[in-house]
């Protein structure tokens, strides 16, 4: 994928990758915005395949704390992300956006104020009058203040469920496995995204509220969940569905959480036909 750098107007530099596979020339794209405890790498799939069914390039933005994007500091806020996403679709004459999990959040939440064409979610992470509790984050606090980034992971995974059945493991054996996975990719990547994991999940339960001042999203939104992903996310969308009239709600079959990054062809093919129209 194309890579650049986008500057915010507070002088922030977000990293964009671009898949143009079979895009036609000065075709529209769409911006995709990613989850918590990953980077657009973990998107490339996904990114390629529907960029080939849609025929239009696909970007996908590694959010302050992802990749090589400013880093995220304690100071962050789910505004900052909403006005740095607007940076990313004015600095790509985009007016499609698609999140995925935390993505998801954050997109639902911006689109109320930036002026969007077609949305998509999968998964949001959205807080739909407390439908996202952390009850775990005193206990996360704890094990991070000790030092024990392995315990400190395991307990954030077991809390948000993001892998299904794995996550629900006993927590010694998912500090285990952490221990074990410590010196891979995807161990690094874990350990280096877990404390914004952790401010992201903060952000959205600070902006919990009823489903009704929804009713400003645009009329053409998608709203997917998996069939196999923790149920806090079918209960947020199931009520987000409810007051848009005119929003589209679909269970995906067989699929989990991170359906998105497999980038199977029925889930691909139900973007690109939504994204066409």
């Amino acid at each position: 994928m194309k890579r650049e750098l986008v500057r915010t107007p507070d002088g922030a530099e977000l990293e964009l990758f671009t898949s143009e596979e079979g895009a036609e020339a000065g075709a529209p794209g769409v911006v995709v915005v990613i989850g918590s405890l990953v980077t657009a790498a973990d998107y490339a799939k996904f990114a390629k395949a529907l960029s080939e069914a849609l025929r239009r390039p696909i970007h996908v933005l590694n959010r302050r704390g992802q990749g090589d994007s400013t880093p995220q500091t304690d100071s962050y806020s789910l505004e900052q992300d909403v006005a740095d996403l607007r940076a990313v679709l004015e600095h790509t004459d985009t007016r499609d956006i698609f999140g995925h999990s935390f993505g998801g959040a954050l997109v639902l939440h911006a689109a109320r104020s930036i002026a969007v064409d077609h949305l998509a979610v999968y998964d949001p992470a959205v807080s739909i009058d407390g439908s996202v509790q952390a009850p775990w984050i005193d206990e996360y606090q704890a094990a991070h203040d000790a030092g024990d980034t392995d315990k400190a992971l395991a307990i954030v995974l077991r809390g948000l469920e993001p892998r299904g059945p794995i996550s629900r493991i006993p927590l010694h054996m998912l500090t285990l496995g952490n221990k074990l996975t410590a010196g891979t990719d995807f161990g690094k990547e874990l350990r280096e995204q877990l404390p914004n994991g952790v401010r992201e999940i903060k952000a959205v339960i600070a902006a919990d509220m009823s489903a009704e001042p929804f009713l400003e999203l645009p009329l053409e939104t998608l709203i997917l969940v998996g069939e196999k992903s923790p149920a806090y996310f079918g209960v947020a969308c199931g009520r987000l569905h409810d007051v848009l009239s005119g929003s589209s709600y679909s269970v995906v079959p067989g699929l989990g959480h991170d359906g998105v990054n497999r980038a199977p062809a029925r889930l691909v093919e139900q973007l690109a036909e939504f994204f066409a129209g």
